[in-house]
């Protein structure tokens, strides 16, 4: 091996060079010698394991092997061999140049942990990409857990780095961090409470990729696109983006609309005000006019036949209107959406589905549809809404009742 070593060295010195060129020119023959060597066995490698990897993915079933290829892990995985040549023969090249060795192979040595955490790095991918093909794993955090594993492998390099560079042992030197640990906790608060709430969001299942979530705080209210240690992203109706810290899903209240997609119906709850003036008793002319309307002549002939067998029983004067069991116009038209809801095709009929009178206000009295839609896709949802109420405000006056109408003139 020494004869190797200086091998030119000897050459030159029997061509007459001085001592101190021949060992120059020794040196730099060798390390162009070795970067020549080990150029050639990355490329070689590179191409075996690549044909290598590709026929196998090309061979087997899953999808793992080739998502592995496309992170280009088998080109990382390749420099490996022409590394360890380097680290193996550096001391053979600078032989006689102790202090440049040194120098050159603690470069090496922080070279080799670069690698490795790029290896690391790209198999995590690989398996954060593969996770995502899996229909259990689409709308879990998985990115969240894959930056958790990476912060971690990078400091273990960062640390493994500076204590090759201090020359420092790696233990002595992650003892002595022990001083600095409530700096570092410090530094990395936000990580940490975006790992703890990644965990909670995941194993209480608050929060899914794809869910329609609304969180006032932020200003968010649409699908939520990606979840990772730090941030969530919320893609809104409007085609915005709106990012808000993981740790504030368990910290704040947000609304997710995961339950009313599952439900199969949509929650209609909108209502109309019903002037009190236009309220009244109605006449035996009013009850007969209002039978042509088709949804409310069975209710009204079987009512008015109770009614008047009642009020014939307990002898009510019905001179006047008041006395006695009567019919309203505000009860009929209450019965009439009653009957037009659960007759209107939008409406999903197995869940809860009414027409309700509210507690009246300054206004009047608040006459309100509560039932859930069909269709749960917003533009759809509104639609069937809008052909609701179109056909409540248009069916009004059939009934001898008014909408309050705010008035801007005193007078009025």
């Amino acid at each position: 091996m020494q004869n190797i070593k200086h091998f030119i060295y000897d050459f030159l010195i029997d061509k007459g060079f001085s001592e101190t060129t021949a060992i120059y020119l020794n040196m730099l023959g060798l390390l162009l010698a070795l970067l020549l060597i080990a150029f050639v066995v990355d490329y070689v490698t590179k191409r075996l394991l690549w044909k290598f990897s590709s026929g196998v993915a090309k061979r087997t079933k899953t999808d793992f092997d080739d998502i592995l290829i496309r992170n280009k892990l088998p080109r990382a995985v390749a420099h490996i061999i022409p590394l360890i040549i380097l680290i193996e023969f550096v001391p053979q090249v600078f032989f006689d140049f102790e202090f440049t060795e040194s120098i050159v192979e603690d470069t090496l040595k922080v070279i080799a942990i670069v690698l490795a955490l790029q290896i690391i790095r790209r198999l995590l991918h690989s398996i954060r990409d593969y996770l995502k093909t899996l229909p259990q794993y689409r709308d879990k955090p998985v990115d969240s857990y894959i930056q958790v594993f990476m912060i971690f492998a990078w400091l273990l390099g960062l640390f493994s780095i500076i204590a090759i560079v201090t020359g420092i042992s790696f233990l002595k030197f992650a003892a002595s961090l022990g001083a600095a640990s409530a700096v570092i906790i410090l530094i990395f608060k936000d990580t940490i409470l975006g790992f703890v709430a990644s965990i909670q969001v995941s194993i209480n299942d608050m929060v899914r990729i794809g869910d329609w979530i609304t969180f006032e705080k932020y200003g968010a209210d649409g699908d939520v696109t990606e979840i990772n240690l730090a941030t969530v992203k919320v893609q809104n109706w409007d085609m915005t983006i709106t990012t808000i810290p993981t740790y504030a899903l368990i910290s704040d209240s947000f609304k997710n609309w995961r339950g009313m997609m599952a439900s199969g119906g949509r929650r209609i709850k909108r209502s109309v005000i019903v002037k009190v003036s236009t309220i009244r008793f109605l006449t035996a002319e009013d009850v007969e006019e209002l039978k042509k309307i088709q949804l409310v002549t069975d209710y009204l002939n079987s009512i008015s036949t109770k009614i008047e067998a009642q009020n014939k029983e307990s002898g009510a004067d019905k001179s006047l209107l008041i006395n006695g069991v009567n019919l309203t116009n505000f009860g009929v038209f209450r019965k009439y959406l009653q009957t037009y809801i659960e007759n209107h095709s939008a409406i999903n009929k197995d869940m809860t589905f009414m027409v309700r009178q509210l507690e009246p206000t300054p206004q009047g009295i608040p006459m309100e549809i509560y039932a859930f839609s069909k269709d749960q896709r917003w533009v759809n949802y509104e639609y069937i809404i809008g052909d609701i109420f179109d056909h409540v405000l248009a069916s009004v006056k059939y009934f001898g009742l008014e909408i309050y109408e705010l008035s801007l003139n005193p007078q009025a």
